[in-house]
């Protein structure tokens, strides 16, 4: 197998044309002919496959090395076909810290049709393994919560659901293949909001899960082909086009963080930075372990008192806007953008404060970023 920035790349090309196209085309058709009444065919209608949505799916297994991948259009619809897999009376543990959308999934949907949820910190292992139940099927969590930036142990929450006979099921947005690869740890789905890092540019929607082995794999497509979220050939495009370019970008978002958190670190009316490695992160050794980097989204405190909105409407060169993961630099405050959806005192109890800012580094010149925080912290 090549190596990653080669499989960026030429991987999961589908060489069913005739003009040398270095691009696997798009195509917009919604149905294949038939060569006969019951004849083979490896299409047949868009929904059920595509074969410019086949080349970015080959794509993402040979990037997280699994059997098979499905993109979906969204994020949400990628994580909601992972959870279709299960049943009424199934158990599942989930991240204590998880994205807003899946929270509102869980708890305004899928607790309506009888499966079964136990919240925990994930980062406790023990307390984790206790929570295991008779009818428990599976363990979901983030690498890299949101927008807490925490990190839980892939590897050892992985030996814990192989013990139990439960599945693995990592969102690895925030990392990226790149930067982890949950399936080669122990894990047997990874998820991704392709939105993010994967597509990098704003301009389009999408989710991919990626599966280990070929059976759960087979019911992550009965899922897709079932429900129909599939993504569209275009956007299938705008999404392997970006995904070629993911090391080169996610290296600068790197770099580019590194340089604000020491500009922050400096800055008297930042009360706390957010980022692995940052304050004596406990498990900063595990995270060592298991990611090459940690990708450019962090988050800070102001002070006690400080004026949050002052700042936030004085940013010049940071959007503020949701979502994350793109080359333009992004700014918001999670209690009242991306996590409104969770009730107050759950967003406290996980430590989400009002006075908390989650940055989208991008990969604008570093020094322009620091120049537009320092400017606008002056209005805190």
């Amino acid at each position: 197998m090549s190596e990653f920035d080669t499989t960026l790349i030429h991987g999961g090309g589908v060489d069913d044309n005739n003009t040398g196209a270095v691009n696997v085309p798009i195509y917009n058709s919604s149905t294949y002919k038939y060569p006969e009444l019951l004849g083979q065919v490896r299409w047949d209608y868009a929904r059920s496959g595509n074969p410019t949505r086949e080349s970015v799916e080959r794509l993402m297994a040979h990037l997280e090395d699994g059997s098979g991948a499905y993109a979906f259009s969204s994020g949400m619809a990628a994580i909601h076909a992972v959870f279709s897999i299960f049943k009424p009376g199934d158990h599942v543990i989930i991240g204590k810290n998880i994205y807003g959308g899946t929270f509102r999934l869980i708890n305004e949907y899928l607790k309506d049709y009888g499966i079964k949820f136990t919240s925990i910190d994930t980062r406790d292992l023990d307390s984790l393994e206790k929570c295991i139940q008779a009818n428990t099927k599976a363990i979901y969590f983030e690498t890299l919560t949101n927008p807490l930036l925490q990190f839980s142990d892939v590897k050892s929450i992985g030996k814990i659901a192989k013990k139990h006979g439960l599945l693995t099921i990592v969102d690895n947005t925030f990392l990226t293949p790149y930067l982890q690869k949950p399936l080669t740890m122990g894990a047997d789905l990874v998820v991704h909001s392709a939105t993010k890092y994967l597509s990098g540019h704003s301009d389009l929607m999408a989710g991919v899960v990626v599966a280990k082995d070929k059976e759960v794999g087979d019911k992550i497509y009965q899922a897709q082909n079932t429900m129909g979220a599939t993504l569209s050939p275009q956007d299938s495009n705008l999404l392997q086009r970006g995904i070629k370019t993911l090391s080169v970008r996610m290296d600068r978002h790197i770099e580019n963080a590194k340089h604000v958190i020491e500009f922050l670190k400096s800055d008297p009316k930042v009360a706390k930075i957010y980022y692995p490695g940052c304050d004596g992160d406990a498990n900063f050794d595990n995270i060592k372990d298991q990611c090459a980097g940690f990708g450019g989204v962090l988050s800070f405190e102001l002070q006690p008192g400080l004026d949050v909105k002052g700042f936030i409407n004085h940013l010049q060169l940071f959007t503020l806007a949701v979502s994350l993961g793109a080359v333009e630099s992004l700014a918001e405050v999670p209690a009242f953008m991306s996590h409104f959806e969770i009730p107050k005192e759950t967003r406290l109890q996980i430590g989400i404060k009002d006075e908390l800012v989650r940055l989208s580094v991008g990969i604008e010149d570093y020094r322009d970023l620091i120049k537009d925080l320092e400017q606008a912290l002056k209005f805190a």
